[in-house]
């Protein structure tokens, strides 16, 4: 592993002087790359630095104990080689983690699909509610969040969702939401007070790039139509909503929410390159499918992953074991210790995964 981090921190050197040369400069998108890896490397290096500072000073201390007979020095050594060696052995464990293996979509922006499931309004009206804890998230996180199409109800519920977060590492963030969510609250449509038990599926995927999926022409057919909004509000007048569908695989996407029906087209472009980017990936990785079943966040949108109780304010994510009391909070997008420990216990899965 030091030898690994040595050579690291020689290469992230080396970018470091590239950077600087006037022809790399002069090539923007060759600057862009190497940017980009000098940066991903930033962080690690700087852990390992840490690490090699607190091993320096552990070898100092264990040089005056050999050297000094003054008790009370030797105390003091003692004492700054504990903390030391403590210190050295928590990087370590840091290291080890940043140095799994990463999802190669992590760095990628997210195309996010909510739809209602059983329930019916209420269901909805959840569908609402998820929308909004992501669209606080995104806020939170200053990723920027898109709609592509919303299809909603007169009574401000959801029934379908599907909009893009921008942001750097949104994936890695946003990935652990793809399944079913499950509700557990009083409908505001009920006057006996009973808690009715709801349900909305989320599908995360990554954005695909041009060069991961290129479309054949022939392969879609683009249909126009008016879009309206709940109720047959913000009706247009003019057929610029866009439905497209790709032929071999019966991927049917759709967009509404511009105006413009090249706005629409380019939006449902999007989302339907990035599905069928997560279409050909699953394919690719069934021989995997074992090792992946076993991961957090391994895309199985059937199970259910996380109930939000509203009388208890209680959300818990069921494939962690994690219960937060805190919901109120957790759906005003304030989501972070929970992605983190699922985070966390995706990364120990892989380096137990290594280590046997």
């Amino acid at each position: 592993m030091l030898e690994k981090l040595a050579k690291m921190k020689e290469h992230y050197e080396e970018l470091g002087k590239r950077l600087g040369e006037a022809e790399v400069i002069s090539d923007q998108n060759l600057f862009r790359e190497l940017a980009k890896e000098h940066s991903a490397l930033g962080e690690i290096v700087a852990v390992y630095d840490e690490y090699r500072e607190a091993g320096k000073a552990a070898a100092e201390c264990r040089a005056m104990l050999e050297e000094e007979t003054d008790p009370e020095l030797r105390e003091l050594a003692h004492e700054e080689l504990r903390a030391a060696d403590e210190k050295a052995a928590k990087l370590e464990e840091e290291l080890k983690l940043m140095l799994l293996p990463k999802d190669p979509n992590d760095e990628r922006n997210v195309i996010v699909e909510i739809r209602a499931g059983i329930g019916g309004d209420e269901a909805a009206l959840f569908g609402a509610t998820l929308f909004r804890m992501y669209s606080r998230y995104a806020e939170r996180h200053n990723f920027k969040l898109e709609v592509i199409d919303m299809n909603d109800t007169e009574i401000g519920g959801v029934k379908e969702a599907v909009f893009q977060i921008n942001g750097k590492s949104a994936y890695s963030r946003m990935k652990f939401e793809s399944g079913v969510h499950r509700v557990q609250r009083v409908p505001e449509t009920e006057s006996q007070g009973r808690i009715h038990t709801s349900a909305a599926t989320v599908a995360v995927l990554p954005e695909a790039e041009d060069v991961d999926v290129v479309i054949d022409p022939n392969d879609i057919r683009i249909d126009t139509y008016r879009s309206s909004g709940a109720g047959g509000q913000h009706v247009n007048k003019t057929s610029s909503a866009i439905r497209i569908t790709h032929i071999p695989t019966g991927l049917v996407v759709q967009s509404q929410d511009e105006r413009s029906q090249i706005q629409n087209r380019e939006k449902a472009m999007r989302v339907l390159k990035s599905r069928l980017y997560d279409l050909y990936s699953s394919q690719a990785h069934d021989k995997e499918a074992a090792s992946r079943k076993a991961m957090v966040g391994s895309g199985d949108r059937s199970a259910k992953i996380r109930t939000y109780n509203f009388p208890q304010s209680r959300v818990t994510d069921h494939r962690i074991g994690l219960t937060l009391y805190k919901l109120e909070a957790f759906i005003d997008g304030d989501m972070d210790e929970m992605i983190d420990a699922l985070i966390l216990d995706e990364r120990m899965k892989l380096l137990k995964g290594e280590e046997e």
